[in-house]
């Protein structure tokens, strides 16, 4: 049984980093929060009652009282993220003692474990605000939605933004390479097909390749050209909790995994180059694509077919426009030389990756 008894958010929401404090005499019920601290990687301080010092108790980022020290920590200031703890499933007074002491939370062991797993994660690894999700997808083959996500991701690294690089098209041959990183140490999407539940952010980003100042999560050369819905989803939810910033380069089909992908995007770039049947095709692309995503634009790519220009193009599929996608020249193509997409600054292809973000993280911070 758990319950919400306030409807504050958790201190973990401004991105405090701290040990839970744990309040108990219940030897019992202080082996299982101990163990639960030790799944989600937290070290605890340990207290009968109320710390001495008022900053062990206002200063935690997460509280957990014992049901058996309700009494002995009901004069104790009022703070948000205290959580009591009980083991007795048919006690219903400790509703009342919740009250009295101004928890957030109830919870009555072993209900509601994960959650409780969730959330002193949560405030180990000091979550803020999450990431801003980006999607790239390509109105057809060959549009440049590869070129395109490696330059947003390139381009919001530079700009100080943490950022991690996803490549969500097991055919598309791999991102890494397209960064010129194809050797790089780190783990790839085969390492975490068996990702359930919870996946750690700190440990997910220290796990993969850092290529031109962003971690990115490709695929291996070997045969594994999926992974389980379940194991997109711990992924994709580690990545967005570190914040900054989150590229996901998608493929066009919308299987199990991409939906899963999907559903956890803040918006999307549908890349179209400017021709009538890549237009014909994006229609069917952003037709599958909106019936998860509900932030869907339109990045137009040239040359311009006679009477296409980028606002006919957005008209014509009934999205609103992101923008015209320049042309860079010396971009790497794979086993190549060259410049990674969006590596020169002052370059077009980063100029509107730039201005994108501008954007973007404005619309963000208003929503």
């Amino acid at each position: 049984m758990s319950g919400t008894v306030t409807h504050d958010p958790p201190p973990g929401t401004s991105g405090r980093q701290g040990r839970p404090l744990i309040v108990t005499e219940d030897a019992e019920l202080l082996d299982d929060l101990l163990r639960l601290c030790a799944a989600a990687g937290a070290t605890p301080e340990v207290h009968h009652g109320v710390p001495e010092h008022r900053s062990g108790w206002e200063g935690a980022p997460l509280v957990l009282v014992g049901d058996d020290a309700a009494r002995r920590v009901r004069g104790a200031p009022r703070r948000r993220g205290v959580v009591l703890v009980g083991r007795d499933q048919d006690d219903s007074g400790i509703w009342r003692r919740a009250v009295e002491i101004g928890a957030d939370h109830v919870l009555v062991l072993p209900d509601g474990e994960q959650w409780l797993v969730d959330r002193i994660a949560d405030v180990a690894e000091g979550v803020g605000r999450p990431a801003l999700t980006v999607g790239v997808i390509g109105g057809r083959g060959g549009a440049g939605a590869s070129t395109l996500a490696c330059a947003l991701a390139v381009t919001s690294a530079r700009e100080g933004l943490r950022t991690l690089l996803v490549d969500a098209d097991p055919l598309g041959g791999g991102l890494d390479v397209l960064l010129g990183g194809e050797t790089a140490e780190g783990l790839r999407w085969p390492a975490f097909a068996a990702s359930r539940g919870r996946v750690g952010g700190g440990a997910l980003e220290e796990s993969l390749p850092e290529l031109h100042s962003l971690r990115v999560l490709s695929w291996d050369r070997g045969d594994c050209v999926a992974v389980p819905p379940q194991a997109v989803r711990a992924v994709l939810a580690a990545a967005r909790r570190r914040g900054g910033a989150v590229v996901v380069d998608l493929p066009r089909r919308v299987d199990e995994g991409v939906a899963e992908a999907l559903a956890q995007l803040d918006l999307a770039l549908l890349v179209v180059p400017a021709e009538l049947r890549a237009v014909a095709a994006a229609a069917r692309v952003a037709s599958a694509v909106g019936m998860v995503l509900r932030d869907l634009r339109v990045a137009v790519r040239g040359p311009y077919a006679p009477g296409l220009d980028d606002r006919e193009v957005a008209r014509l599929l009934g999205l609103p426009l992101a923008g015209e996608v320049p042309v860079e020249p010396a971009l790497r193509r794979p086993g190549e030389g060259g410049t990674p997409p969006g590596a020169v600054a002052r370059g077009p292809l980063a100029r509107f990756c730039a201005a994108f973000w501008e954007r973007a993280l404005i619309e963000a911070a208003a929503a």
